[in-house]
Parts: structure tokens; sequence; C-alpha cells
């Protein structure tokens, strides 16, 4: 059953509805707190977002970091205090994990690493891998790409389904020689979809040809309950447009592996190059954001990104444009309450242009919840986790007095 509005993967535990203080009675002004500063062995440059457990402790990667500098998995207890569970070695373990995680009845966590794996002549860093770490602390690779038709360099989040299987994409690999917005060699491919079953094997779902279809899949892919996939690519569409590259797509892919292209972004008013997936409520409309586009006087021309709707069934409607002060580039997904507000994190922008969360009610006003000062913080480039009415998040860069290697933040709306 969907709550909050929300369509996840199964296997996630669903975060409860963001209530924000206001509806509760409470005062109106957002509380933000700086739960960790990030650092050397204790991990730098949180890419990803966190998850929480039943108790409240969340989990994370960061980019890079840890014992050997290759990105670490961690926990932050709810009694405080950070925990590297993991630290990646650069070598067949992976390396620079991107993306958030997922967590199974059994505290299981499951993840994707940039780079380390296999390493080849395509891939002289290592082609990714997708990964388990055990409540023991001990890491299994369940696949390692080769960089080839199966996939290089996985970026997104995985989506369990009841079986067990892993669902995830690729930036590149996949059909190198169709890649048509890459003038026909994509940076070896322009990306996958896969699937790794039980048994660690993996299936390519769909291979991305960089055309009306998309290229270059990003983060936060959704599955539905009759096991059909959905996300966004950052490329591909309409090729004429953003430069020959194409603005990206939003695309349904059913168990089949048919997929099903759902709006094609022009580079406009609409938006461009959406880097985060979209969420999607009990109706079945999508929301989501662009990085670019929009407001074209914003930003270096290329426009500081929009929240659009994706009606079932129906156009695209912008529901706001960023023009810098109010938040610009929006790298994360959505989070949305049961009230139809929207929450979110622009990357860049705000009063001291480090970035921004915000709020977008359903009437389409749109409110800076906080202005990262750097100090505090800078450069949020995942989206947001509702836990108990309290919105919790990362960003890449910024705390320590602004000479740090980002934090994990809370807020309460």
């Amino acid at each position: 059953m969907i709550a909050a509005g929300l369509l996840l993967a199964t296997g996630f535990v669903l975060p409860p509805v963001v209530r924000t203080r206001a509806a509760q009675g409470g005062p109106q002004t957002p509380t933000y707190t700086v739960l960790f500063n990030f650092a050397g062995l204790g991990g730098s440059l949180p890419n990803a977002g966190v998850i929480a457990d039943a108790a409240g402790n969340l989990y994370g990667t960061t980019f890079q970091g840890g014992t050997h500098g290759y990105g670490t998995v961690y926990e932050l207890p709810a009694t405080g205090g950070e925990t590297v569970l993991y630290s990646f070695t650069g070598g067949s373990d992976g390396a620079l994990p991107y993306a958030p995680l997922i967590r199974d009845a059994g505290g299981n966590l499951y993840g994707t690493a940039g780079q380390g794996g296999t390493f080849n002549s395509t891939c002289p860093y290592g082609c990714g891998v997708v990964f388990k770490l055990t409540p023991e602390r001990k890491e299994k690779v369940l696949y390692s790409f080769t960089g080839g038709s199966d996939g290089n360099e996985p970026v997104s989040n995985l989506v369990r389904d009841a079986a067990g299987n892993l669902y995830g994409s690729t930036a590149f690999g996949g059909i190198t020689d169709s890649c048509v917005g890459y003038g026909g060699t994509g940076l070896n491919g322009c990306g996958v979809v896969f699937k790794v079953g039980k048994a660690q094997s993996e299936a390519v779902l769909y291979s991305f040809t960089g055309g009306s279809d998309g290229a270059t899949p990003g983060d936060g892919l959704i599955q539905d309950a009759a096991g059909d996939i959905y996300g966004t690519t950052h490329n591909g569409g309409d090729i004429s447009s953003c430069s020959g590259f194409g603005c990206g797509v939003v695309y349904k892919l059913a168990t089949s592996g048919s997929e099903t292209v759902l709006y094609t972004f022009t580079g406009e008013s609409d938006g461009a190059n959406p880097d985060s997936g979209v969420i999607q409520d009990a109706a079945g409309n999508f929301y989501g954001t662009t990085a670019n586009g929009g407001d074209f006087s914003c930003g270096v021309g290329y426009g500081c990104g929009v929240v659009f709707e994706l009606p079932s069934g129906g156009n695209e409607t912008v529901l706001y444009t960023f023009t810098g002060p109010d938040g610009a580039s929006p790298a994360g997904a959505v989070v949305r309450d049961g009230l139809g507000n929207l929450y979110g994190t622009a990357a860049q922008g705000g009063t001291n242009n480090s970035g921004a969360i915000f709020k977008l009610s359903s009437a389409g006003k749109e409110t800076v919840l906080h202005s990262f000062s750097g100090a505090d913080g800078a450069l949020p480039l995942a989206g947001l986790l509702a836990y108990k009415g309290v919105l919790y998040g990362t960003t890449y860069d910024g705390g320590s007095g602004g000479e740090g290697d980002g934090v994990l933040f809370k807020i309460t709306p």
C-alpha cells in the first residue's frame, strides 16, 4: 500500500508523512541542525542522501574519504556519533559510491559504487559494482560490471522486489555503437537499466540508444507494484536540443523490457537535464526536478531549473521555476506530504549561493526553509528523507567553519 503519496520500491521502509509544524499547531520557523561534519577517515563529500531504520539510525555513503580514500558506508546512530561501517579500498570491492543505500528486514545494506570492481581498457579506474554489506560489516560484491553491454558506472539507487532481485541503472555502457546523442561513441554507451538476481547474475533490461529514448540515466529509480520501473535520463530525447545531446526524458520500463517515454524535455521553460528521478502520488501523477532550463536569465544561460508535475496520461506542468535567490540547479528528488506540499534541495542559489532547502506548497508558492552559508554546509546534491516529521539530508561540501567535506543535517519544517 502506498503511504504519504509516494511510490517507492518494494523492500523500502516507507517514511512517515512530512507534517509541517504549523499543521501541528507549533511554531512555523524551521529549525536547522548540523548532525555531523564529514572529514577524512569519517568519509567525505557525500553525494547521496540517507535512509533510516525503525529505530531512527541513519545510513548513507560518502563519495570519498575513509581509510583508503575511496568512500565509505556509514551509520549515524540515533544516539549520535558516526560509525564507518565500511571503507572501500578502490579494488575489486568498489570505489566512489554515488548513490543512496537500501536496507532489508535483516539489516543488510545494498548499494552501488561507480568505480572499482573490474579494471580494463574501457574502465581504467574500474567499471563499478553492486554490493551488499551485512550487519557484521562484511562486504560482498553481488555484481562487477565489465564496461561493455552490461553497463559501466552505476550511479543510481537500487530498488529491490519481494523476491530479492535488485534493479538499477548505469550512466554509460550498453549498446556502444548506437549512442546517437554522442556522435555514435557515447562514452562507451548511453547507459542501461539492469537487474541483479539472487544468484548474482546480471540481466540488462534496457540499453539506451541516446536518441528519443534517452541517454545517461541518473539516480532515483522507483518501481510500482506491477514491477514497472520509472526514471529519468540526463540527456537524450530530442537531440536537436541541448547542444545536440538532448535535454533528457522521463521514462517507464515495463517488466517485459519495453520502454515508453512519458515526457521529453525541450530545454526551454519546461526544464532540462533532470539529475534525479521522479516520485508518484496515489493518483498516478509524477513529480520531479530538472537541473537546468526554466528561467534563462538565471545562472550562466542554462537556466536554474524547475519543479515539474507530469500528470498520469497528461502533459507536463511546471509547478515552479527557480530564479537564483530562491534556489538553483536542484539535483535531488522531492518528497511530498499528505497535503500535497513538496520539499527538496537546490544545489546552488539561495542567499549565499551555496544551495537551499525549499518547500513548494500545493498552490505553487515556494518558501526557502534554509539557505546554506558554507559553514553549515554547501552544495546539497541529494534529496531529502522524511522521517517522523523531520527532514534529513546531506551536503557535498561545506561544514566545519566552511572548510569541511560536507555535512549531514536535519530540519524541522
